[in-house]
């Protein structure tokens, strides 16, 4: 625990304000980042009021939780470079508990998912992302790039007419004629722009020029397009986020029932806190590793944890709806060229001044240019290469890519990551249980050795079993396990069985070259464990009292 806070202090280290090895902070370095971070806020205003509609709230709960899950995760993340703020994966989950109970219980949720989040930290959990295979990456990736296409489709339709739901396609009535193809139009203007720009100039992030050329062209012409401002009646104008406790009596900052600080109160929330808690650990974990793989670091998944827990346990006392890694955004930050914590920071402030004093400026941009910006990077993030090795890697790994893509897009992140790990740990206990057999000889002196290939764990312990011919065989039997490996505690029983079987039927069997926890474990004829030098030490993965008996130990 020591040591995992220790690692988050020292995240301000000034070898985090470099971007690559070799070059140091420089001016031409900050106003890279200070683009790159203005490009990330104004692409984080739509989605962050989308997910507030997505999750029955005010836009500005959206905003907040941009802004300071946003603010405190660039500070203290465990990755420079990534960005985190309102998220549709969270919203979607967070829709039934608004309806039902009002904001205030959500902003108790938040608070007790980011306590979670710390707890998962503290305990370095983090480190299980890399169980993660992948195939399951690819699937991910390639899913969440459907997801942002999807999400922006909603911008298709005409301003007051959508609901939106966890894709941004709910229903309204979809732009035709001469306002369609002039939306289409400018968000092609746009993706040409962030094309060309960085073949004219890299003095610019493409994105934000994108943005600030296509804007300026619809302002002066007047040209009568969906903005930003037609997203919400209310506008973004507000104030600093207020500190608030949602627990308590009484009415809370939207006119609703705060949560009294009760066990009744817990029960209604909990449910919901582990599962934003996992979902917004699973999806920044998977971001902090892609970041990770596009700019050649390495991050802290732990610290990540931690910096999450206490954005949101902050944004929760704030009137914030929570959050966790953005892939879209992080994806803007990076090819913007934002490499240090700087252009997060940046991105967190500039959304601050949108809110506070820039939102008549903001409101003004069209969505078409926004619409552009999320298009190219959802090209940069589809993982293209996926679709000629489906032919080349195994059918399983093929199926996994597919899977948790689909799932991705028809469900949700956590669930899509959570099936493909299952599906590819069954393929491969599949593929392992079908590799034990057995090489057998008999010695000069009568006794027959059956020499072990293969692990020997639960999905092979059957087919262990079945390989002794033990009517058959004579009264001395050996069996080598050289060349295998015991794993769990369903091999060490069926290690018993098989001897059982041979001392029913009045023979002798000898069991060679199992490591010294085996020794330890085993509990049938301890006298015909053979101990050698050679014996090998690795530890089982099984931690059971050891129970008197005859086989001796592992």
């Amino acid at each position: 625990m020591r040591a995992t806070l220790a690692a988050f202090t020292k995240n301000m280290d000034v070898t985090d304000l470099r971007w690559n090895a070799g070059e140091g902070f420089t001016p031409s370095r900050l106003r890279i980042e200070l683009l790159s971070g203005l490009t990330v806020a104004l692409a984080l205003v739509p989605e962050a009021v989308a997910f507030a509609f997505v999750a029955g709230v005010h836009p500005l709960v959206g905003l907040y939780a941009a802004f300071l899950v946003g603010l405190i995760t660039a500070l203290f993340g465990g990755r420079p470079g990534m960005i985190s703020g309102a998220t549709g994966a969270l919203a979607v989950v967070m829709v039934a508990l608004v309806a039902q109970h009002g904001v205030e219980y959500l902003f108790a949720t938040v608070v007790l998912m980011g306590l979670l989040q710390i707890f998962a930290g503290i305990m370095q959990w983090g480190k299980f992302i890399r169980l993660v295979p992948h195939p399951v990456m690819l699937g991910f990736v390639n899913g969440l790039a459907i997801v942002i296409f999807l999400a922006q489709l909603g911008q298709f339709k005409v301003p007051g007419t959508m609901e939106n739901t966890g894709h941004g396609m709910g229903g309204g009535e979809w732009l035709s004629g001469g306002p369609l193809y002039l939306m289409l139009a400018l968000v092609v203007c746009t993706m040409a722009i962030i094309w060309v720009m960085p073949r004219i100039t890299k003095l610019i992030p493409a994105p934000l020029a994108g943005i600030g050329i296509v804007a300026a062209i619809v302002i002066f012409t007047g040209m009568d397009v969906p903005r930003v401002g037609d997203l919400t009646p209310d506008g973004i104008s507000g104030t600093f986020p207020p500190f608030h406790n949602p627990f308590g009596d009484g009415l809370g900052l939207y006119g609703t029932a705060l949560a009294p600080f009760t066990l009744e109160t817990l029960y209604i929330i909990l449910p919901y806190a582990v599962i934003l808690a996992a979902i917004g650990l699973i999806e920044s974990l998977l971001t902090l590793n892609l970041v990770g793989d596009m700019t050649n670091s390495r991050g802290g998944a732990s610290q990540e944890c931690i910096a999450q827990g206490v954005a949101n346990t902050v944004t929760g006392f704030f009137g914030g709806m929570g959050g966790c890694a953005m892939i879209g955004q992080s994806m803007i930050n990076v090819k913007s060229g934002g490499r240090t914590r700087v252009a997060g920071i940046a991105a967190a402030v500039f959304l601050l001044l949108f809110i506070l004093v820039g939102s008549s400026v903001i409101e003004l941009i069209p969505l078409a240019a926004l619409v552009g910006v999320m298009f190219m990077v959802v090209i940069g993030t589809f993982a293209w290469n996926s679709l000629t090795i489906l032919r080349k890697v195994p059918l399983t790994d093929a199926f996994v890519i597919l899977l948790v893509t689909v799932v991705t897009v028809y469900k949700d992140l956590a669930v899509a990551v959570v099936v493909g790990v299952i599906v590819s740990a069954l393929a491969y206990a599949w593929n392992n249980a079908r590799r034990i057999h057995a090489k057998s000889y008999t010695t000069p002196e009568g006794a027959k050795v059956y020499q072990i290939q293969g692990p020997l764990f639960f999905g092979s312990s059957d087919g262990f079993v079945e390989m002794f011919d033990i009517a058959g065989d004579p009264k001395e039997i050996i069996v080598d396990f050289a060349d295998s490996r015991v794993v769990d505690q369903s091999a060490l029983q069926a290690i018993e069985a098989v001897a059982g079987k041979y001392e029913a039927a009045g023979k002798r069997i000898q069991l060679r070259h199992l490591s010294r926890d085996c020794h330890q474990l085993l509990t049938k004829a301890g006298h015909l464990m053979i101990d050698s030098d050679d014996d090998p030490d690795y530890e089982i993965a099984v931690n059971y009292q050891v129970r008197t008996g005859i086989l001796g130990g592992h």
